[in-house]
């Protein structure tokens, strides 16, 4: 009688090399930071060519965004709450780097008119699709809330660059924001 294993699939071995890279990505996320953590240094502690991180995720922030999906799905499935576990990965990718478009963006709506009714709408948006998945009293304001609470900190982070916010992991961050974010989604008084 033989105790060996079947060797496994292709799409077993390709599934075992992704979450491996994951789990890699996201002690060094966690460890160094996104600016710090590079492709090279996950790909040879996941023990794989670097060429293959990329073929799996095409970039970077690709892998970052995999990475924190990932936490936020684990998160909601702890907490039973997708409304802030999505919201906190929206925020997680934005604070480890937003694309000069996006910062542009917000350069600009304070001062075009035009940008600022676009991004009002934006906003308001945002808030109406949060709130309709929130219950309790004051549903859209408490959404409201949550929304430009994080817009405060990718603001204060990228374009102020507010020294406590520039300096911090945005997992740190995400962290301390939690609490805040959870008590603004709870229905009760």
């Amino acid at each position: 009688m033989s105790t060996e294993e079947p060797p496994l699939s292709r799409a077993e071995r390709r599934r075992a090399t992704e979450k491996r890279i994951l789990d890699v990505a996201r002690q060094l996320f966690g460890e160094l930071g996104y600016d710090r953590a590079t492709i090279r240094s996950i790909a040879k502690a996941a023990q794989v060519d670097p060429a293959l991180v990329m073929q799996y995720f095409d970039n970077k922030e690709n892998l970052f965004r995999q990475v924190v999906r990932l936490d936020a799905a684990e998160s909601a499935a702890e907490t039973a709450d997708p409304v802030i576990a999505q919201l906190m990965a929206g925020l997680g990718v934005k604070l480890a780097g937003m694309p000069a478009p996006s910062l542009a963006m917000l350069r600009s709506m304070l001062t075009h008119p035009d940008m600022a009714a676009e991004m009002r709408e934006t906003f308001d948006r945002q808030i109406k699709q949060v709130s309709a998945v929130m219950e309790g009293e004051d549903a859209e304001l408490r959404a409201a809330l949550l929304i430009m609470a994080h817009l405060g900190v990718v603001v204060g982070k990228h374009l102020l660059a507010l020294e406590p916010l520039r300096d911090t992991r945005p997992e740190r961050i995400i962290e301390l924001l939690d609490p805040c974010f959870r008590t603004l989604a709870d229905p009760t008084p």
